[in-house]
């Protein structure tokens, strides 16, 4: 898939994601998170073995919503891998430049991640007045004072604070953030899949505490793929034309 807004390569069992909107520093609009969302079904569908999920040129791996186009259908948390979509493959993010808002909740629903040297991460949100909530979970993922301080300060955290604190796994030079993340990357795809499938589902599912967005997001999936299914279709139709529906049980 070589979508407008996001790419999708694939190598020797491994896929590397794009987000290609480097002339707006990769913000996430509408139509990207659509494709974003199709690209992690995609990869979860293949037979790829990991991921490497990244942004076009190294200014940003995303700015963030894109606020004069954003995300409304599908919301920005159906993109979300472990939340809008399924993935039990690894994902890596190669982050250069800028990583704001819902670009940094993209990041840390991955497993691994490499910065580059320029790389900066914020969450500005309580500082603008509004909130998705998808955030929170950072709390269960960095020490409690370091999730607290980055979430409500809005501090910049640069690319050596993010690795001494435990954001990312490792920092390389500007322009070599996909080199070091396929460093990881050659590793995982010659691993077992059914064994990195177990552990990331043990820790998604039992061990990695979910914020309450994270859990209303789980609901309203659910919720959206009966409502978007061919079954809710047919029964309408079915009311309509006063017969017995013939449901597929297939979602949507």
């Amino acid at each position: 898939m070589s979508g407008e807004l996001v790419t999708y390569t694939s190598e020797n069992r491994i896929a590397v994601i794009t987000l290609n909107r480097p002339d707006k520093l990769n913000a996430l609009s509408n139509g990207l998170v659509i494709e974003l969302r199709e690209a992690m079904k995609r990869l979860q569908a293949s037979d790829d073995r990991v991921a490497i999920v990244t942004g076009a040129g190294d200014r940003a791996f995303s700015v963030g919503a894109d606020l004069t186009d954003p995300p409304r259908d599908p919301d920005l948390w159906e993109c979300m891998p472990g939340v809008g979509v399924d993935v039990d493959k690894p994902l890596i993010a190669a982050v250069a430049g800028h990583c704001v808002g819902g670009a940094f909740c993209l990041v840390q629903f991955c497993d691994i991640a490499v910065a580059a040297e320029n790389a900066n991460f914020f969450y500005p949100e309580a500082q603008l007045g509004f909130c998705g909530g998808l955030v929170a979970g950072v709390a269960a993922r960095l020490p409690h004072k370091i999730a607290m301080e980055f979430m409500l300060t809005g501090k910049r955290f640069d690319a050596q604070r993010a690795y001494e604190v435990g954001m990312v796994n490792k920092v390389v030079p500007v322009g070599q953030q996909v080199e070091g993340a396929m460093e990881y990357a050659k590793i995982l795809a010659d691993s077992s899949p059914m064994v990195m499938g177990m552990l990331k589902r043990f820790v998604r599912d039992d061990v990695m505490a979910r914020g309450p967005s994270e859990k209303a997001a789980l609901a309203r999936r659910q919720l959206l793929s009966l409502a978007r299914s061919e079954d809710q279709a047919e029964g309408g139709r079915a009311f309509k034309e006063k017969r017995k529906p013939m449901f597929t049980g297939k979602p949507g």
